[in-house]
């Protein structure tokens, strides 16, 4: 990644679904996996012509960033949230709490371990592959981390058959994660990135609302501060030893709604001390709407530590403008130098397949305004 010009533009991961796409998967196409190609090339094409630096296959063979396991680690079931209801201690509650945050019980589904886990095949690396041969630029790939996933797949009832413990899980969850980047590393990937968004709920929600949608387990101990050294420890053990790869972690304050008023708010202040305690190379963070606070938060990060900057809003139809991502991308470069300066969206453009943030024209002007400001900060610097 050194070849890389300063303030490189990339993505978060996941790229608007075409709607053809989502009605083949629907009535399940004997086409499907041209179709998931076809995507995948048109979403290489977009982030090409918008001036992308580093490259994903914007997730399009995923229902979401993290459902699309069940059909590739063996002991995992997908389920909606309505499935799961049956297995919430209050059920009114959590009904309740969906709306409340904009959820949709029948729409978004969660991969549940319900059996042993063990890797039916590459998690990634094929899909990654398939992008290799189409580009030659750098390529990030994105996997769901280990704490969203400790805390996300074990359910009282469904999953403690395999697993009595959400400690035992976690040995498993590392080890399968550990052997996709491993793969990963030998496929000369440039960047992997886990995705831990729950982390800002551990903070920001505390104990009084561990129910959320990506926590329907309720699996979280009763201590902020535990889960947080649960989460370092996670971390740290599936990044162990990673030689060759930008290792990067991905943390917002929630994806699920154009409804900025449901989603989390906060500065990263609280979660810094953990954040810096991670191996990891670069924090990709959220720093596009008020609800992230100030910039003042990055002079705690590791000094070996770099910062994706969220820029833009990919919830919104209004394109920011290149000046307004320039003045951001200087400010952080003011307390981190330019060098640890990347430039990126708060979060995926399509998070959920059947719910997407933006289209993919709206999308696609924010990475031009992300590229131009990009190049605007570039010969300010020569």
């Amino acid at each position: 990644m050194s070849a890389l010009p300063l303030f490189p533009v990339t993505t978060v991961g996941s790229w608007p679904r075409p709607a053809w796409l989502l009605e083949a998967r629907r009535r399940g196409s004997p086409d499907l996996r041209a179709l998931e190609d076809r995507a995948v090339e048109e979403c290489l094409r977009d982030q090409e012509e918008s001036g992308v630096d580093v490259v994903t296959d914007g997730e399009q063979r995923r229902d979401n960033f993290y459902s699309f396991l069940c059909g590739r680690v063996d002991g995992m079931r997908l389920m909606t949230l309505a499935e799961l209801l049956d297995y919430v201690e209050d059920k009114s509650a959590f009904e309740t709490l969906l709306r409340a945050l904009d959820v949709p019980a029948f729409s978004i589904k969660n991969p549940t371990v319900v059996g042993r886990l063990e890797r039916r095949r590459g998690l990634v690396l094929e899909d990654v592959q398939f992008l290799r041969e189409r580009t030659s630029r750098p390529i990030k790939a994105t996997l769901p981390g280990p704490y969203l996933l400790s805390r996300s797949a074990w359910v009282r009832g469904l999953s403690d058959g395999a697993y009595p413990t959400r400690d035992r899980l976690c040995e498993d969850i590392v080890r399968i994660l550990r052997e996709e980047l491993e793969d990963l590393a030998a496929a000369g990937v440039e960047m992997i990135q886990l995705d831990e968004p729950v982390l800002s709920e551990v903070v920001f929600a505390g104990k009084s609302a561990t129910r959320t949608f990506m926590c329907a387990a309720l699996a979280a101990q009763a201590s902020p501060e535990s889960e947080l050294a649960l989460a370092v420890d996670l971390v740290n053990r599936t990044f162990a030893g990673l030689r060759g790869p930008v290792r990067a972690l991905h943390v917002c304050r929630g994806n699920w709604s154009t409804r900025e008023s449901v989603l989390l708010s906060g500065s990263y202040d609280a979660l810094l001390p953990s954040l810096s305690a991670m191996e990891v190379d670069q924090l990709v963070l959220e720093y596009a709407t008020p609800r992230a606070g100030s910039l003042d938060a990055l002079a705690r990060l590791a000094p070996t530590q770099a910062v994706g900057l969220g820029c833009v809003n990919p919830r919104t139809e209004e394109i920011e403008t290149s000046s307004a991502v320039v003045s951001r991308a200087r400010a952080a470069a003011a307390i981190l130098g330019p060098r640890r300066v990347m430039l990126n969206p708060d979060c995926g453009f399509g998070t959920f397949a059947d719910r997407p943030m933006a289209s993919a024209e709206i999308a696609k002007g924010k990475l031009r305004a992300m590229a131009a400001a990009a190049a605007e900060l570039r010969r300010a610097d020569e």
